[in-house]
C-alpha cells in the first residue's frame, strides 16, 4: 500500500525528538515490508527510503495530500482534513480535545483513559542501540527526559538518589541552571547533568548505568525513557502512573508513589538481571512489530472499518 505519514517535523529527528524518532523508524519498516511511503513534513527534512513532501502551513491539509495515498497516517490530529482519503490518527500525548475518528493511541492505559481499546506500543529499531555489553561497568543510575518539564519531576529523582549512599544520579535532558522551572539550581554533587544527549553519546550513557530513576507525576502515555533504559539493561524505578505499571513488569522495575520507598527497595532488594531488562525491551517494543500493527489498522480502515 501506499502510506502517508505526517507530522509537521523535521526528519531525521536529532537528540530528543520522541515521536519523531518512533515515526521515522515505522516509515523504514512500512518500507523494507514492501509498502511506499511518504513523510509530508516540515522543510529540511531529507530521508533516503520515503518521498518528503514539505508541509505548508499556509494551504489546506486537502490540497497536500497525493493523489495516489492509500492511507493517511496523521499524528495528534487530522488538520482538518476533510477529503475522502483513509485515515488513521495516532494520538501521542494526552489529549483534552475532542478524539477524532479512527484514533489509536500508545498504550492500552493511554488507549482506556480516552474512551478506546485501540493502541500500538511505540517501537525502535534496536540495531541502532548495539548489543548489550554485560562486562560493561555501571557506574550510576540515569534520569532520562525533559528535565523542564515539572511533570517528568526530576526533583523526585534527585530526592531519590540523596537517599542512596554513595550513589550518583546522571540527569539526561536538562542543565543544572534551569530558568524554565522558577531558577532552579542544583547543588548536590550526586547529579551531574548531561544536557540533551542523542545516538551513540546517549547508548554509551545508558549501557553504564545501573538503573533508570522515572519518579513522573502525570500520567504517562508511553515513556520511550523506559524502552530505551530497559534495553541497555536498566531496570526501571518509577511512579506507578498511567503506562508504567503496564509497561513495567517486576521482573525489570519497581513502581511505588512514595520516593522513600523506591529508595529503600534500591537499597535492599536490587536483584534484577541487565540481560532480562534487555530481553524484555528487545522482544515487546521493537519497531517491526510496530509497523506489523499499525498494518492491520490500515487494512481495517481501508476495508471500510471506522473506530
Amino acid at each position: 500500500m501506499n502510506v502517508l505519514i505526517v507530522q509537521n517535523s523535521v526528519f531525521p529527528a536529532l537528540l530528543y525528538g520522541g515521536t519523531e524518532r518512533v515515526l521515522w523508524y515505522l516509515a523504514h519498516e512500512l518500507h523494507k515490508m514492501g509498502h511506499q511511503v511518504s513523510l509530508l513534513c516540515k522543510s529540511g527534512s531529507e530521508c533516503p527510503f520515503a518521498n518528503c513532501i514539505i508541509y505548508n502551513p499556509q494551504k489546506h491539509i486537502n490540497e497536500q495530500i497525493p493523489d495516489d495515498i492509500d492511507i493517511i497516517h496523521f499524528n495528534t490530529s487530522e488538520l482538518g482534513y476533510t477529503g475522502d482519503k483513509p485515515y488513521v490518527v495516532t494520538i501521542h500525548g494526552n489529549y483534552n480535545a475532542v478524539i477524532p475518528k479512527n484514533a489509536i493511541f500508545v498504550s492500552r492505559n493511554h488507549a482506556e483513559r480516552h474512551g478506546s481499546q485501540n493502541f500500538v506500543y511505540n517501537g525502535l529499531d534496536w540495531d541502532d542501540y548495539g548489543e548489550l555489553n554485560e562486562s560493561e561497568p555501571r557506574a550510576y543510575y540515569h534520569f532520562l527526559g525533559k528535565a523542564a518539564w515539572r511533570v517528568k519531576n526530576v526533583r523526585g529523582a534527585i530526592n531519590i538518589i540523596k537517599q542512596l549512599p554513595g550513589e550518583k544520579l546522571y540527569v539526561l535532558g536538562g542543565t543544572r541552571l534551569n530558568f524554565k522551572m522558577g531558577f532552579r539550581f542544583t547543588i548536590s554533587p550526586k547529579v551531574r547533568f548531561k544536557g540533551m544527549v542523542g545516538g551513540n553519546k546517549k547508548n554509551r550513557l545508558l549501557q553504564h548505568s545501573k538503573g533508570l530513576i522515572f519518579p513522573v507525576k502525570w500520567d504517562e502515555p508511553f515513556g520511550l525513557a523506559i524502552t530505551e533504559s530497559l534495553y541497555c539493561g536498566c531496570p526501571v524505578f518509577g511512579t506507578p502512573y498511567g503506562s508504567l505499571p503496564e509497561l513495567v513488569p517486576s521482573d525489570v522495575g519497581f513502581l511505588a508513589e512514595d520516593m522513600n520507598d523506591i529508595a529503600e527497595h534500591i537499597k535492599n532488594h536490587y536483584n534484577y538481571t541487565h540481560s532480562r531488562c534487555h530481553e524484555y525491551a528487545r522482544d515487546l517494543f521493537n519497531s517491526r512489530i510496530m509497523a506489523e500493527n499499525y498494518v492491520r489498522y490500515y487494512e481495517r480502515v481501508l476495508q471500510g472499518e471506522c473506530f
